[in-house]
């Protein structure tokens, strides 16, 4: 322990007691110095030559100092991870793929005559010493047959190929040595001659033989009435405005509040095809016109059943109008013939054509002159007829003319086109007074005036309801804007409601959709039909009834 001691001996003892270093000395000197111990030692496990190496991954491919062979050659440390699927020298996700020299020009060629002939040259399987190929992938057989010729090589003509005609003397010019040069064609041709049965082999169909599908002549059309009689017991027919509902229908249009309808009422279904029009009769709105293939009239109240089927024309009608009274109506076709009709007898009056498709019609909607209507047609015209008779042309656009609008105490209309202009005349005077083109504007297929006669509501074919003004100026209200629809494509009509607080239109998924005039805000949305919503009117003497017809063949009333 003295020893232990002499050896632990602090610093502070060794400088403040003089006596204990002398003490100390003498003792060191005479017992003899044993060796250092040190009883908590450094200890590595690690080869000491380890510490200075830098250690290496297998997947490195670049190293910024030098490391000696011996590091290099190193076996990898660890135990083998037997779910590595991970190739050392992997460059794509499934592994390795080899770089091989292979110039743009070589592979054009084989990727055109794979596309060709159906075989290229297989790249791994190539004759190093020639260059040529060795192997193929696509059709082996065709490729040892034509013997692995590219789209470069000329090959092998096939036995059975046609053989080309002479191609003449070129000092003849008719006969049978007439000189045909590049236009020679091959042998076996029959180029110029009639193919087919023998005129007389063909059999003509007999003259009593009816066509599968009825042309209807001008002068035949035939109307059909769906009920018992045409009469009631006091000898008056469905033009008799009913009297024994709680609303008035003789009452002035607007003069109630209105209110969006919620639920659908009912569902008239009786044509084939799409619907794509419907007018409420005039003032009073008791029966609804519908077109389609054929164009029918239905009960708005009572029963409400189909009262008539007009037939007259052989494709679809597009438009139709009433007469102020609605006494008559007219049908526009696309096979285009325009027709007036009796509208308590379902007689057709008399047709008119101009050779186009007349794709709207209008009656003036003066008093006196309920004998003239225009229409719209698909040469960019717009005629006016007077007692069916041609009168006037209005040819200013540059496209088919979809709408036509009488503004301004009937003095004026406007007119829409496929142009993406719109257009306002002087009635009976063919110039145009005012024409608004910009480049933001679309087609406008749908046009309808607002009950207060201010205002156009304008269906935009960029997804949007757009507003002009109906007075002298024509301008665009551009703080009104109604969106939120899809209707790109389609001419879906835009109606307003009897007070003017609503606007309403369908969109091409099936949906009805109401704004607020004032605030330009949805106010509603729901499904309507299974197919495009084309058209809708809001009843005049109703609150909340609303027509729709849609693309699906059906017909629903909305309250």
């Amino acid at each position: 322990m003295d020893l232990l001691a002499t050896e632990y001996l602090s610093s502070e003892e060794e400088m403040t007691d003089p006596a204990s270093s002398k003490r100390s000395n003498f003792n060191t000197s005479q017992i003899a110095k044993r060796q250092k111990i040190d009883l908590a030692p450094q200890v590595s496990l690690e080869d000491p030559k380890l510490s200075t190496s830098i250690y290496t991954k297998p997947t490195d491919t670049q190293i910024t100092v030098n490391i000696p062979y011996e590091d290099l050659v190193q076996p990898v440390v660890g135990p083998k991870n037997p779910f590595n699927t991970r190739v050392i020298n992997q460059n794509v996700l499934t592994g390795h793929v080899e770089e091989q020299a292979y110039s743009e020009f070589a592979f054009r060629t084989q990727q055109r005559t794979f596309t060709s002939f159906g075989y290229a040259a297989d790249p791994s399987h190539v004759d190093t010493s020639t260059g040529g190929a060795v192997g193929f992938v696509g059709d082996v057989e065709k490729a040892l047959a034509m013997n692995g010729a590219t789209i470069y090589d000329s090959t092998p003509k096939l036995e059975d190929a046609p053989k080309r005609k002479p191609k003449g003397d070129s000092a003849i010019l008719e006969g049978e040595d007439a000189y045909q040069g590049p236009w020679a064609g091959y042998e076996g041709e029959n180029i110029g001659s009639a193919v087919g049965p023998p005129e007389g082999a063909i059999p003509k169909k007999a003259d009593t033989d009816v066509s599968s599908k009825k042309q209807i002549d001008v002068g035949q059309e035939r109307t059909l009435f769906h009920g018992k009689s045409e009469f009631d017991y006091q000898g008056r027919t469905y033009m008799h405005v009913p009297q024994d509902l709680d609303v008035n229908l003789l009452g002035e249009p607007g003069s109630q509040e209105c209110f969006i309808p919620k639920r659908c009422i009912h569902t008239w279904s009786g044509h084939t095809k799409g619907v794509s029009a419907i007018r409420f009769f005039p003032k009073s709105a008791h029966l609804i016109l519908s077109a389609s293939m054929d164009t029918k009239i239905w009960d708005v109240y009572h029963d409400r059943r189909c009262l008539r089927t007009y037939m007259g024309h052989n494709k679809a009608v597009r438009d139709i109008t009433f007469s102020n009274d609605g006494k008559r109506f007219l049908t526009a076709s696309y096979d285009k013939y325009i027709k007036l009709w009796d509208t308590e007898t379902g007689q057709c009056i008399k047709s008119f054509t101009t050779g186009k498709i007349a794709y709207v019609v209008k009656f003036n909607p003066d008093e006196d002159k309920q004998n003239i209507f225009l229409a719209g047609c698909s040469d960019k015209k717009i005629v006016q007829v007077t007692s069916l008779s041609l009168t006037q042309e209005y040819d200013q656009h540059l496209g088919a003319v979809n709408t036509i609008t009488f503004v301004d105490e009937n003095r004026r209309f406007v007119t829409t086109s496929d142009d993406k202009t719109l257009r306002a005349w002087e009635f009976d005077i063919p110039v145009v007074i005012k024409y608004i083109a910009e480049p933001h504007m679309h087609s406008m297929p749908a046009v309808t005036l607002h009950p207060n006669k201010k205002w156009l509501a304008c269906q935009s074919l960029d997804n949007q309801i757009v507003v002009y003004g109906a007075k002298d100026r024509f301008r665009m209200h551009r703080k009104k804007r109604f969106t939120g629809h899809l209707v790109a494509g389609y001419a879906c009509q835009v109606n307003f409601s009897p007070d003017g607080r609503f606007i309403m239109s369908g969109d091409s998924e099936g949906n009805i959709w109401y704004w607020d005039w004032k605030s330009c805000k949805v106010l509603k949305k729901y499904k309507a039909h299974d197919n495009v919503v084309i058209g809708c009117e809001w009843h005049p003497h109703e609150t909340s009834k609303v027509a729709t017809c849609s693309w699906d063949g059906l017909i629903k009333l909305w309250d």
